[in-house]
């Protein structure tokens, strides 16, 4: 078997809270994202890049991203991470900011590249791509054709089947995607937000959703928001010299019986 170039972990969606012990849906998020670290790098250990895809935080504080920070730190790995819906972008900015974790929109690897798109609307859950970062996206791929791409994102550019969730897809999706399409290097689109797993193609574009680092949404529910006891989890995915990939999802072994299965929301 060849060997990935580069080879991604990907976390999202943790929900961090501003005390340890604080819960969301009864579930202790830091836990369970700590739990998800530990079983990722017990599975491997010879990952390149770690990428978080938004959500990072619950509540957004200081507390919150300095301990994000410093359980980063403990892997040694160059970190990427990406603001959603629920994060403060500008305090994300000034704490996750160091020589190994950062935000730093566009990352040059051997064959790949990685773009980082925020897809954040000030106090909305929804997603929407301003001009500023379509025009960047195209920047990035017509500026250096030599790289492959990977192109993540919070929200999600194709709809889900769960018709609650598909109200906060990427307004304009249209517009984004049409960009994709137009450079052969755009090889991998992945986000957050959704808490449960996609695998779709667009041409030779991988489409990805990634599960939650803690609970999950119900998959193909109707107008109300649901979760289900399905177990968080992280993907991998490994981007191959030639432009190819291979990508799986993996979870940890928890019942979640703590999770409060009947809500409005969080």
């Amino acid at each position: 078997m060849k060997s990935p170039c580069l080879s991604v972990l990907q976390l999202s969606d943790l929900h961090i809270l501003p005390s340890s012990e604080n819960t969301l849906l009864g579930v202790k998020t830091e836990s369970y994202f700590h739990a998800v670290l530990n079983h990722a790098f017990k599975q491997r250990t010879n990952y390149d890049l770690l990428l978080l895809t938004g959500d990072l935080a619950q509540s957004p504080c200081s507390a919150s991203y300095d301990r994000i920070l410093h359980k980063l730190q403990e892997y040694n790995l160059p970190t990427l991470c990406l603001a959603g819906n629920h994060d403060d972008y500008s305090l994300m900015q000034n704490i996750l900011n160091t020589s190994q974790v950062s935000c730093r929109k566009q990352t040059y690897f051997e064959k790949w590249q990685i773009i980082l798109l925020n897809s954040q609307v000030s106090n909305s859950a929804v997603g929407y791509l301003e001009q500023s970062e379509l025009n960047f996206l195209e920047k990035c791929l017509a500026n250096r054709k030599d790289l492959f791409a990977l192109i993540a994102v919070h929200h999600h550019c194709l709809p889900t089947n769960s018709v609650w969730l598909d109200t906060m897809q990427i307004e304009n999706s249209e517009a984004f995607l049409e960009i994709v399409a137009r450079y052969s290097n755009a090889r991998v689109i992945t986000t957050g937000h959704l808490h449960q797993e996609m695998n779709k193609k667009l041409g030779d574009v991988s489409v990805l959703g990634t599960p939650s680092t803690c609970f999950q949404f119900a998959l193909n529910s109707g107008a109300a928001f649901k979760v289900d006891n399905t177990p968080p989890g992280y993907r991998i995915v490994d981007l191959y010299n030639d432009g190819s990939v291979i990508t799986a999802v993996k979870r940890i072994d928890s019942t979640m019986e703590e999770l409060e299965l009947v809500s409005n929301g969080y």
